[in-house]
């Protein structure tokens, strides 16, 4: 089935036109300058100048060529079998057949057209073999090879510039697609990142402003009663905020080109820190911490230190003053976290802040967990662990997190 046709450019199309013009000159010129030269067995003119009008036909079909290719040469090699039977004088009569057989299979379909190729060439042998069986002198059958042999050579050239076209497209489709697996992959980063820094920003500024509200909830209770507990609580905020952005400059120091003012992030190494402000916040914390074999790899550590600050935070936020355990336990393969508290205790009297009612969706008596322990628990998928967050009989709440010592998914 003959391929759709296709529109080609305006400039394509007149260079076609003045090719075809040009074969078609040059077919009938030269060989008409050639018959008065040596002669010929029958003149062009003859049949109602049928010799004319085969080398006009075949030169001028030349000009839609692109647009139906095989067409073009099958008019082409009809022209010439007829031509040469009829025992005209042979001459440049083959040019628009040469051109008719480099654009099929140049611009055709690859074993379909070097198919149609192979099948013309051989009858278009076979026939111009047999019209030059009684050819005087037989020296002149030499053309009748000439003939063959650049029909062969018109199409493998065809053919070769067809394949170095497609493996030119394919090596074009292969860049783009790796650019564009390069863009993916450039995006895919920058979201973990966004992911990774919005993680931080959470843990960070909610374990701070938890602190604060705590701390001021105190300050506000006891200012008149107790100055100096009040001015303890200031202290307390004071030393929360600072290191709350001391903390953010290190986190979103990644968005800058220098290194000034960043900070390691937070691990395990600040674990005392981190209980000493619960226990400023009204925790009574209890840490149970088994010293590792091996120094834990940072990104354990990081994911470690944010789960147990997110941990005491939403203790801190729903539950109030109370007993805290926080047990770490480094096995060889995985690091084990613990934190459980009691529940909220029976009301303080005037020496306690007001504190605020439980949050429906991350306390003790729900299972139902809250944003942060989804962030809590996607950093233990990060690292390949695993993390439960689930009330205990009680009335407290536990969280238990595994995360392995040689990380599976994406460094934090």
């Amino acid at each position: 089935m003959e391929q759709p046709a296709v529109s080609f450019p305006l400039r394509v199309v007149a260079q076609d036109v003045a090719l075809a013009l040009f074969i078609t000159v040059m077919q009938v010129q030269g060989t008409v300058a050639k018959v008065a030269v040596d002669g010929a067995p029958r003149p062009l003119t003859d049949l109602g100048n049928l010799g004319f009008a085969l080398l006009a036909l075949s030169g001028l079909v030349v000009a839609v060529r692109r647009r139906w290719p095989v067409p073009v040469f099958v008019t082409t090699a009809l022209a010439s079998l007829v031509y040469f039977s009829l025992d005209f004088p042979d001459g440049p009569g083959w040019l628009g057949l040469f051109v008719a057989l480099y654009t099929l299979t140049a611009y055709g379909d690859g074993r379909r057209s070097v198919a149609i190729a192979g099948v013309g060439t051989t009858v278009l042998a076979v026939g111009w073999l047999v019209a030059a069986a009684d050819i005087e002198p037989r020296a002149a059958i030499g053309w009748v090879f000439f003939r063959i042999g650049a029909s062969v050579m018109s199409a493998a050239l065809g053919e070769s510039v067809r394949s170095r076209r497609v493996i030119a497209a394919e090596a074009q489709q292969r860049a783009e697609l790796a650019e564009r697996t390069r863009e993916e992959e450039a995006r895919a980063r920058v979201d973990a990142e966004r992911l990774r820094i919005a993680r931080e920003v959470h843990d960070t500024v909610a374990h701070a402003i938890a602190i604060i509200n705590v701390q001021s909830g105190v300050t506000a209770h006891v200012l008149d009663k107790r100055p100096e507990v009040a001015r303890e609580a200031l202290q307390a905020i004071e030393e929360t905020s600072s290191r709350a952005l001391r903390e953010m400059r290190a986190i979103l120091g990644v968005l800058r080109d220098d290194n000034d003012g960043r900070l390691p992030y937070p691990g395990l190494g600040q674990i005392d820190e981190l209980t000493a402000k619960a226990r400023d916040a009204g925790l009574d914390i209890n840490l149970e911490e088994t010293p590792p074999a091996a120094p834990l790899p940072s990104a354990v550590g990081s994911a470690a230190y944010r789960i147990l600050q997110e941990s005491i935070t939403n203790v801190i936020r729903h539950v109030g003053p109370t007993r805290v355990t926080v047990a770490l336990n480094p096995g060889t393969d995985a690091l084990e976290i613990r934190v459980t508290d009691e529940g909220r205790r029976a009301a303080a009297g005037d020496e306690g802040p007001h504190l605020p009612a439980p949050h429906p969706a991350g306390t003790a008596g729900s299972a139902k967990p809250g944003r942060g322990i989804v962030g809590m628990r996607e950093r233990c998928q990060l690292l390949g662990g695993e993390l439960d967050a689930e009330p205990t009989p009680g009335g407290g709440f536990e969280v238990r997190a595994r995360l392995p010592l040689a990380p599976t998914g994406s460094r934090l």
